[in-house]
């Protein structure tokens, strides 16, 4: 039985070999067209955004805002977050890695306020909110900030 499964007729093509003579269907300008742009070796087609010449859309329209150079971005943890952690537990970059709070790249950690905090916690983060440091301490915790 499972040795006459096949896929149905016409659903598998052969693939055209262009500029392989006249018996192929692509002979002499193997599909490309007459003269233009786009008739000699693949790869050198014009890109997606090409207007013909015309000045792109791109270049047309105006340039708003900047890129600050200097900012810091911080991966964002909860408060409520760190009770898969338990009690007494200490927290710092590598261990909210590994429970995949952040990613391994996360340069710098925010915590934040939402959510209870564990008991007796000593959470090791760059930035905290003042929420996030009243709730921990009120459940007995300490937050330390990294440089």
């Amino acid at each position: 039985m499972l040795d006459q499964l096949a896929p149905r007729p016409g659903a598998r093509q052969k693939r055209k070999r262009a500029a392989r003579g006249s018996g192929s269907g692509l002979q002499k300008t193997a599909g490309r067209g007459g003269k233009g742009q786009g008739k000699n070796s693949r790869g050198n087609e014009t890109p997606n955004y090409f207007e013909g010449g015309q000045m792109p859309l791109v270049r047309r329209l105006p340039k708003r805002g900047f890129t600050n150079v200097h900012r810091r971005d911080y991966e964002i943890v909860n408060v409520g977050d760190l009770e898969r952690f338990g009690a007494n537990a200490e927290i710092d970059l590598a261990a909210l890695a590994a429970k995949g709070l952040v990613r391994r790249s996360a340069t710098r950690v925010k915590l934040l306020g939402e959510g209870d905090a564990p008991q007796g916690a000593k959470i090791r983060v760059h930035k905290a909110s003042e929420s996030a440091v009243a709730k921990v301490q009120g459940a007995g915790g300490s937050v330390e900030l990294l440089a």
